[in-house]
């Protein structure tokens, strides 16, 4: 129970980070035509687990429920592009060019289709 509070309370500050900054870039560059505040936030995301996850991996101090707080709290619900492009890193990092392929693919290809479907779905019902 006590993981799931950690998670929900990080998830919490995450999203309403999210909010706040996309809505911030948005108004900043006066409603621009492509969507600048989430590729901010995915961009921000991504910038910041690569450097705390590194810091967790070099420095190891992060216990398992800071990891949950920030990691799977804070940052997935800020962006989960960047657990995404976290994991896609560690694969290549580790010698598993293929695996991180197919990651990739999978996460986009198969996301994307399965937008579309929801919305033919949507439209069917």
């Amino acid at each position: 129970m006590k993981a799931i509070l950690l998670v929900g309370m990080g998830g919490f500050v995450g999203s309403v980070l999210r909010y706040v900054i996309s809505g911030w870039v948005f108004r900043l560059l006066d409603k621009p035509w492509f969507p600048v505040g989430t590729l901010a936030v995915n961009l921000a995301g991504c910038l910041a687990i690569g450097f705390f996850g590194g810091i967790a991996e070099q420095r190891r101090i992060f216990d398992p429920e800071i990891r949950l707080f920030v990691f799977v709290g804070i940052l997935g619900g800020f962006t989960t592009f960047s657990a995404f492009a976290y994991e896609t890193a560690s694969l290549t990092q580790n010698a598993h060019l293929t695996a991180a392929l197919v990651n990739i693919a999978l996460q986009v290809i198969v996301g994307l289709s399965a937008v579309w479907l929801g919305g033919l779905m949507a439209r069917l019902t």
